[in-house]
């Protein structure tokens, strides 16, 4: 193999594709990346065999042929390099690098060695074209309420399916839920995305990225935004009925100003640390006021008030962090919230008549 490559583009596909590559135990070839020509192009992969990434950049081909080299090697001296073309060769599995006055040789390992990269059928999957403006909302509004306990690996990836029409994104940790309504469809989709996967996405997506194309089959998922592609497994097994945990009807509801919430929330916080970040929220119908009260028993309490558009009254206690998330991914500079009692859940939401997203929390006992 022999090629010429520009500094700035190698270096960003390495950057990218380097951070799937694993260090399994007894698999070392997925330490490595795999540098594969493809007509004009090279193509740039690696593999943690959940999650295969690859990037196409174009290329100088002067003779075809393909190698694995050590991940995190080649994406550091790249990067160290000047901006400017590299001379790539590959001579007896080692690799020849040449950059103005810098020269290097780094040993390869026979791309033969390398897992075969995954594919999915195009014909016979469901595929979707996202903004990605709204992929990227989507995706943030979800991904921060799915659950890090491997035990129950159905709840550690975002649901994305079809319900009356609509796709949807939902993910739960079992104290707190999310729903974001995506684009209509005519597809029956049931997959749950891996959050290292999506995660994998988000920072694939480039300044110059419009679009995002995805493609479900059975068991996998593609993603792919401009020359780049990552295809996941999807998670096995069913995920839980979740609606019927969002309540119909609440008794006590609240309008108020998001960054007044968002700034008495953050004090209410500070103070909530050492009782497990509990604050305990009132509303009061008579005083049109939403208080959050929370105490440190060495350093003493707070409370802190804001005035709101109040229905009925009740006192619930939630986890702070858990609020102020919630809170930084509705995009909407007012936030509806509602409960009906002390042990039901609270829901936050956009006041606007057609909001897509919902944001469950469960209180705390308090």
């Amino acid at each position: 193999m022999e090629l010429s490559i520009t500094q700035e583009n190698f270096a960003r596909a390495l950057s990218a594709v380097g951070r799937v590559a694993s260090n399994k135990a007894g698999l070392p070839i997925l330490n490595n990346i795999l540098l594969r020509t493809d007509g004009n192009r090279l193509l740039v992969a690696a593999t943690n065999l959940e999650i295969a990434t690859t990037q196409y950049i174009g290329a100088k081909i002067v003779k075809p042929g393909a190698i694995t080299v050590p991940a995190r090697l080649i994406s550091e001296f790249v990067s160290s390099l000047p901006k400017d073309t590299i001379e790539l060769k590959v001579v007896n599995d080692n690799i020849h690098l040449k950059c103005g006055n810098y020269t290097s040789i780094i040993n390869g390992v026979i791309a033969d060695d390398f897992p075969e990269l995954p594919t999915i059928n195009e014909e016979s999957s469901i595929s979707y074209t996202i903004n990605v403006e709204d992929f990227k909302q989507a995706v943030s509004q979800t991904i921060i309420t799915a659950s890090s306990d491997s035990t129950r690996p159905v709840l550690t990836g975002v649901y994305w399916h079809s319900h009356e029409g609509q796709l949807f994104l939902a993910a739960t940790d079992g104290y707190r839920l999310s729903e974001r309504r995506l684009v209509e469809t005519k597809s029956d989709v049931s997959a749950i995305i891996p959050t290292q996967t999506l995660q994998e996405v988000l920072r694939t997506i480039a300044d110059t990225s419009e679009t995002v194309d995805i493609l479900f089959d059975e068991t996998q998922v593609r993603f792919r935004i401009n020359e780049a592609e990552i295809i996941s497994r999807l998670v096995d097994g069913n995920f839980p009925d979740y609606r019927q945990l969002i309540p119909a009807s609440s008794e006590t509801s609240a309008v108020v100003n998001k960054q007044e919430f968002v700034r008495v929330t953050k004090i209410a916080g500070l103070f909530a640390r050492e009782s497990g970040g509990s604050v305990t929220m009132t509303v009061d119908p008579d005083k049109k006021t939403v208080s959050l009260h929370s105490i440190a028993s060495e350093m003493g309490e707070n409370t802190s008030e804001l005035t709101a558009e109040v229905q009925g009254g009740g006192q619930v206690t939630l986890n702070s962090r858990y609020l102020s998330e919630a809170l930084s991914v509705i995009d909407d500079d007012t936030i509806a919230f509602s409960f009906s009692g002390k042990l039901s859940p609270c829901i936050l939401k956009s006041v606007k008549k057609d909001t897509n997203y919902y944001h469950v929390i469960m209180p705390l006992k308090s």
